[in-house]
Parts: structure tokens; C-alpha cells; sequence
């Protein structure tokens, strides 16, 4: 009955990327799901530079589907995952928002309102993760990434999730370029609960066919941004030519002082070198530091490119 839908507006944003194989399934389901328990919702579709039919099948359902504003935001050029998805968001009005960013579904469509009711219990952010990961590197980066960050809560594979209008709305205030919402979400302030799922296998490869591009630069750069690997392993080295260089100088004082004289003019230009290449490496760890904190407060990053916003229904 109508009188015991939720009352709540709630946006779906789903991530396109030729996923014609999958986008009809996720759309009939994530429908059904919203139909069945919401009085207002609204799917939006954002089309990462699609070259196959994803366009043509989510246009089809627009037309066949009743109460629900269908829209797709086009992006003007490939994105990938995390400034497309920015954008979805951006241009979301729901007092809750779902994260879609796979149209391949390794689970019950009834997770999507187990996800929605434990929000209403206190949490800003809850997320559902699969138990059963496959990919090797995608653990190898969060063991990584959890080891080095100060985050509160850790990173883990995560298939959708749901936001609260006030959780997006702090996002938003920490930073206008988000170039990994997870970090940033773990980072928020806000209350973050996971709900675990037993995943379907065969989902989860068809999922992968349609991953790699672009992962493996956004990993890097998130452990750059977000961690302080790259200052811990930059100050390490900086730490081992200071301590080489003292060594080179300390020898070259040794052999001075020797009964066995070196080349007339050796000593005092190793004396040399060691000192200046002592004060260089000392100028390039303060540096190092100082672009550590730079990068953990300004994003130098295009936030994104729309080409065009459609509204279908």
C-alpha cells in the first residue's frame, strides 16, 4: 500500500560503461526494489562514453516504467569510475542516495533495503561487501592502503552503497574534487557501517571482464593522496644517502689522516661533495614533508566534464 511506502526521496546513480550485457537486469531490479518501497525516486544513469547498445537498452526502459524520473548524464569524454560517479552525484536530488558502481549484481535485490534500513538506524554511509574476494591485487592495495592511512575505519571491496544527504553534503564541504570516494568517505567524520553479503561467483566474473581501465592509476594515486606511504619510503631513502654520504665523508677524513697520502686535492674535493650532496638530500626530505601536507589538502585535479543531461521520463 502507498500509505506504507517511505516517505524519504531517494536517488539511484548507476555507473554505464558499455555494460549492455547487464544494464537491463540492474534496471528491472533496482526498479522493482525502489517501486515496491518508496513513494518518490528517481534513477539516474551515468553514461561514461558508452560505444554499445547501454544507451539504446536504458532508453527502452525509460519508456516502459511508470512513476520514476529516468535521467542519464552523459560525460563529454571518458572518465572512469570515481569522477563519473562524482558527477551522478552531484546532479542527485534524494534525501538518500545509492551508489551503483557495477551494474552487475552478485546479490538479492533485497539487500539494497537491508542496506537502506540499517542508514535509519544512525549511519550516514553504509555500504555492502561481498565475503568472498577473487581479486589478488584489489587485497593486496587495501592491506596496503589500510597499513599506511589514519583512517578510522578501513577500506575494504565494497559493491554499492547509500548516502545520506548529510554525508554527501560533508563530502562536499571537505573537498570540491573527490578523486576516491571511499577515502574521502572514510575520512568524513560521519557514522560508516558495512553489511557483508555471500556473493554469486558467476556475477563476479562478469564483472571483471569489464574492470582494468584506468584501476591501477587510480590506486597509486590514492596511496599518494591518502596515505603516507610515499613520504614514509621517500624519507627512508633520503635517510639512507644522508647516512651514506656522512660514511663517504668520514672515509675521506680517515684517508687524509693517513700514513698513505691519496692524490694531492682528493680530500678536500670529497669533503666537499659529501657535504653538498649531505645538504641536499637534508633540503630534499624537508621538501618531501612539505609536499606530503600540500597533497593532503589540495586536489590538483579536473573534477569532471558533462557533455549532456537527458531527462528520459
Amino acid at each position: 500500500m502507498e500509505m506504507n511506502k517511505e516517505k524519504n526521496f531517494v536517488s539511484a546513480v548507476i555507473y554505464v560503461r558499455n555494460d549492455e550485457d547487464g544494464i537491463r537486469h540492474t534496471l528491472n531490479e533496482i526498479y522493482k526494489v525502489l517501486k515496491n518501497n518508496f513513494l518518490k525516486f528517481e534513477i539516474i544513469c551515468v553514461n561514461d562514453c558508452s560505444n554499445d547498445n547501454s544507451m539504446k537498452i536504458i532508453k527502452e526502459f525509460s519508456n516502459i516504467v511508470e512513476g520514476v524520473v529516468v535521467s542519464v548524464v552523459n560525460m563529454g569524454f571518458y572518465h572512469g569510475l570515481e569522477s563519473s560517479m562524482n558527477a551522478g552525484i552531484d546532479f542527485a536530488i534524494g534525501d538518500f542516495v545509492f551508489e551503483f558502481d557495477s551494474v552487475y549484481m552478485d546479490y538479492e535485490s533485497d539487500l539494497v533495503m537491508q542496506i537502506y534500513r540499517r542508514s535509519l538506524e544512525g549511519y550516514d554511509i553504509v555500504s555492502a561487501t561481498p565475503k568472498n574476494i577473487k581479486n589478488y591485487t584489489s587485497k593486496l592495495f587495501y592491506t596496503i592502503f589500510n597499513r599506511y592511512s589514519s583512517n578510522k575505519y578501513n577500506l575494504r571491496t565494497e559493491k554499492f552503497r547509500v548516502l545520506s544527504r548529510r554525508a554527501i553534503n560533508r563530502v562536499d564541504s571537505i573537498s570540491k574534487t573527490n578523486p576516491y570516494r571511499k577515502a574521502i568517505y572514510a575520512t568524513c567524520g560521519m557514522k560508516i557501517d558495512y553489511i557483508s553479503y555471500d556473493n554469486r561467483v558467476d556475477a563476479d566474473m562478469a564483472e571483471n571482464k569489464q574492470e582494468g581501465i584506468g584501476r591501477e592509476k587510480l590506486a597509486i594515486d590514492s596511496l599518494i593522496l591518502f596515505t603516507d606511504i610515499a613520504y614514509k619510503m621517500s624519507l627512508v631513502l633520503s635517510i639512507i644517502m644522508i647516512l651514506f654520504t656522512i660514511s663517504t665523508g668520514v672515509y675521506t677524513i680517515l684517508v687524509y689522516f693517513s700514513q698513505d697520502k691519496p692524490v694531492a686535492g682528493w680530500a678536500p674535493i670529497m669533503g666537499l661533495i659529501s657535504a653538498g650532496l649531505f645538504g641536499v638530500f637534508l633540503i630534499l626530505t624537508l621538501i618531501i614533508k612539505y609536499l606530503d601536507l600540500i597533497l593532503k589538502l589540495i586536489f590538483k585535479k579536473q573534477k569532471y566534464l558533462i557533455s549532456s543531461i537527458e531527462k528520459l521520463r
